[in-house]
């Protein structure tokens, strides 16, 4: 795990730790401000209700006694059970049309902002509307009702100060709701470096364990050779000295490989990356494997798109080119083709890097599983045939891709296998 990717990891632990938080924080603030909005549409209704049962009239609270008497009020709400003030704190109008609907009562006494006409144009527009319960202005609430010998009532609540309320509360839950998140952002990059440090020992640890392996392993390697070798020198070569040379040969392959991939997976270095003709190191990379192709009986051909730039490590993108080409010849088939293309996308933001080969045999093989460490297309992982797997140098070749913003994938068709690369300028 290189630089970049312990802080991709931290970034996303942040990502996911803060839209996990907003998304409680929205839902409670959100049910909060629906709770309280559906409580205020309930008692306004209630208390126009009452409003519409009396007439347009508010009793006096003195006619209204707690000791048991009898009321004269119906069904007082809890609001004015709970205050003597309920009476003049409601500021609210009604008006009375008889059944052919002209007006028989103004009620003006409880509200003093509201003019005669204009208190009979909102009703009639009310009434107009159809709808027996709602609100206008972002300060008044209405409702509807019918009376006895075929009349309309039509109450309008200045419920400016329980809207006024709700604003503020509805204000106060987004101010509260922004200030958990930033203390919340700071807690988390506080905390982030401390959550994801067990992840970079790890990768620290995985990365020391294949250097000190590739180093332990060398000097048995080399001792096994030198007997070997005196061996040979001593009784002659035979297929079995011969066998065990090819298997060390192998594991030097093997450990070179692994210490590859842990420098892969190393943090660039400020000065590696530089500017420098991408195309022009594809194409010195691709050209002396047109001797091989000569020698194979393969055709090569080179599509590249000259001077195309990057800002990248140069021996990493040569070394990228070499993987996908040893691989294209190795597993090419006989008198087959290879094509190397080298280009910049549509969009010009990123390079494409391909390299195909023909491979009748591919139709049937797992390409999802080419850029996993060791793997073998044959699955008994047999040690005696040439062509062992595509695994460890694909592994190598994703890291570089990763490394740049980018990424490699495989496919076939018509019995030609395709590398792509897309690599960031």
């Amino acid at each position: 795990m290189n630089t970049q990717s312990i802080k991709e990891l931290r970034r996303n632990f942040i990502i996911i730790a803060m839209l996990s938080f907003m998304t409680v924080m929205l839902f409670t603030g959100g049910l909060i401000n629906i709770a309280n909005h559906l409580r205020i549409t309930r008692n306004v209704g209630n208390m126009l209700d009452y409003i519409i049962e009396n007439e347009g009239e508010l009793p006096d609270p003195a006619e209204y006694s707690s000791e048991g008497s009898t009321s004269v009020l119906n069904n007082p709400p809890l609001l004015f059970t709970s205050t003597q003030e309920f009476m003049y704190t409601t500021r609210y109008y009604a008006v009375i049309f008889d059944r052919d609907r002209h007006v028989e009562k103004i009620g003006l006494s409880h509200i003093h902002s509201v003019r005669r006409k204009d208190a009979l144009k909102n009703a009639e527009k009310i009434l107009d509307h159809h709808n027996s319960f709602g609100s206008f202005d972002d300060r008044y609430f209405y409702k509807t009702g019918s009376l006895d010998h075929d009349r309309t009532i039509v109450v309008v609540l200045d419920a400016s100060t329980i809207i006024s309320l709700n604003n503020s509360i509805f204000k106060s839950t987004i101010q509260i709701c922004v200030a958990g998140l930033f203390i919340t952002l700071l807690a988390v990059l506080a905390l982030s470096g401390r959550m994801i440090r067990p992840e970079i020992e790890n990768a620290r640890r995985q990365k020391m364990f294949i250097t000190n392996a590739s180093h332990e392993l060398k000097t048995p390697l080399a001792v096994i050779r030198a007997n070997t070798e005196l061996e040979e020198l001593m009784n002659g070569e035979t297929e079995w000295t011969q066998s065990t040379l090819r298997q060390v040969d192998r594991l030097n392959g093997l450990i070179q490989n692994l210490v590859l991939i842990a420098r892969a997976q190393e943090a660039e270095e400020p000065g590696i990356r530089k500017d420098f003709d991408a195309s022009s190191a594809i194409r010195e990379t691709a050209e002396p494997y047109e001797a091989l192709s000569l020698k194979q009986g393969k055709d090569l051909t080179l599509e590249i798109v000259p001077d195309i730039h990057m800002n990248a490590d140069e021996s990493k993108i040569r070394q990228l080119a070499v993987i996908l080409i040893d691989n294209a010849f190795k597993y090419c088939d006989e008198e087959g083709s290879i094509l190397v293309t080298f280009s910049k996308t549509r969009i010009g933001r990123q390079v494409r890097l391909t390299v195909s080969n023909s491979y009748a045999k591919g139709k049937e093989v797992d390409y999802s599983q080419f850029f996993d460490r060791f793997y073998r297309e044959d699955s008994s992982r047999s040690t005696n045939k040439e062509k062992d797997g595509f695994g460890i140098g694909l592994s190598i070749a994703e890291s570089i891709c990763t490394q740049y913003k980018g990424n490699i994938r495989a496919a076939w068709k018509d019995g030609t296998i395709t590398f792509t690369c897309l690599l960031g300028i």
